[in-house]
């Protein structure tokens, strides 16, 4: 997996232009799970690259195929059923607990990428392994009217930005269904809150939403059935 960090620093430093800010909200040790938002197949390949950890991203099992399967899984990212995938999830689970780093996209389809909604993946990750939530902001992988497949000329200029970790515990009394909900809930509003926060920083605002015509190359959870 080493190899691929200086493939990830290349596209977003070499192939496109991208401003990084936030690495210090990532903590230097232990399991961490990278949230971002969702607007191009690019966005999993850049966070990577942007990340001062490598991260694991759970990635839909139909790009395990020929070569971009064999540096997908040489690369070591996690393949998952976009149906229903409680394998994919535990196999995260196990990453986490091995102090390693996990990346998903919760918004599980391309759109917007204002984290309006978010699928509960994540959540589960989060209150099973005791791992800390860094929300992600990625902007400019797609701008306006772009097409959800659209590839964005080498030199655009993208921004990725860190948010602080957000921890989330099961609290005394409370459901798993509740706690679940409660964690979706306070996920989703700390990557919405960071998105626009970004957005003001740096200037780039989001595509317009576009009609969810293709499914994500990078998937957030396995209830991904848009």
């Amino acid at each position: 997996m080493a190899w691929s960090r200086p493939v990830g620093w290349v596209l977003d430093h070499v192939v496109y232009r991208t401003t990084v800010k936030g690495r210090e909200n990532v903590p230097t040790g232990g399991p961490v799970i990278f949230a971002g938002n969702h607007i191009s197949f690019l966005d999993g390949p850049v966070m990577f690259g942007a990340s001062p950890r490598p991260m694991h991203i759970l990635v839909k099992q139909e790009m395990f195929k020929g070569f971009l399967g064999q540096v997908l899984t040489a690369s070591g990212q996690l393949p998952v059923d976009r149906r229903g995938d409680r394998t994919a999830l535990q196999r995260c689970k196990e990453v986490l607990d091995a102090g390693r780093c996990v990346g998903i996209l919760p918004e599980g389809t391309r759109g917007s990428g204002a984290a309006a909604d978010i699928n509960g993946g994540v959540a589960w990750l989060a209150l099973n392994s005791g791992a800390p939530v860094v929300p992600v902001a990625i902007l400019g992988t797609r701008t306006d009217a772009e097409h959800l497949d659209s590839v964005p000329r080498p030199g655009r200029r993208f921004h990725v930005s860190f948010g602080n970790a957000l921890t989330l515990a099961r609290r005394a009394g409370e459901s798993g269904r509740a706690s679940m909900d409660r964690a979706a809930l306070e996920i989703r509003a700390a990557l919405a809150g960071h998105v626009q926060d970004s957005i003001q920083l740096s200037g780039q605002p989001l595509p317009f939403a576009d009609a969810r015509q293709d499914l994500t190359a990078v998937a957030g959870t396995p209830a991904d059935d848009h």
